[in-house]
């Protein structure tokens, strides 16, 4: 049983599983299902001062605070007992292009050469996790929602922000990833 969990699930089999969390959190309790507002509700617990966007009963979102724990604590599993250790799998032309940049180890989940401290320090380090992080946490909060809650419970109700949200995302991967990663990693 574990070396089937262990493999790489089909997205057919994959897809319809977290598709099903929608019905499934709407049937149980009629919650939402969204990672980006935990960071409110934590603020909110943790921070209780007299900012208004902090001030309401962030214990009745308590479930949520739960499901973002169960969300680590299952990445942590997976990764200490479901890993089997092997280089991650790399396309050929991606490896090549990478290899420019100077990344050429991908034995971890991320690429070394980019996600380490001493590149955190640096100005690449800077654009990519500090800079990087304010502009997801601003978007998130513009957006209304996360890319999850967005695209995954959004879609299924039939929401046309959620749609808009969605297509926007897609468009800024794609000059992320072509246009603007490049450019940073080439500094």
């Amino acid at each position: 049983m574990l070396e089937f969990i262990k493999q790489p699930w089909p997205w057919y089999v994959a897809g319809p599983l977290i598709g099903l969390t929608v019905p499934t959190l709407l049937i149980i309790g009629n919650k939402s299902f969204g990672i980006s507002s935990s960071l409110r509700h934590i603020c909110a617990s943790c921070f209780p001062a007299n900012i208004p966007f902090f001030k309401y009963d962030w214990k009745k979102e308590l479930w949520n605070l739960f499901f973002v724990l169960g969300i680590l604590i299952g990445g942590f599993l997976a990764m200490q007992y479901l890993w089997d250790h092997q280089a991650i799998i790399v396309d050929a032309n991606l490896q090549k292009e990478l290899s420019t940049y100077g990344i050429t180890n991908y034995s971890n989940m991320v690429p070394e050469q980019l996600f380490n401290w001493n590149n955190l320090f640096s100005v690449q380090g800077f654009f990519l996790m500090v800079v990087g992080g304010f502009l997801v946490g601003f978007g998130t909060r513009y957006a209304g929602g996360c890319t999850s809650g967005h695209a995954i419970m959004g879609l299924s109700n039939l929401q046309l922000p959620s749609l808009i949200a969605t297509c926007c995302f897609m468009a800024g991967g794609f000059i992320m990833a072509n246009f603007i990663l490049p450019f940073i990693l080439s500094l």
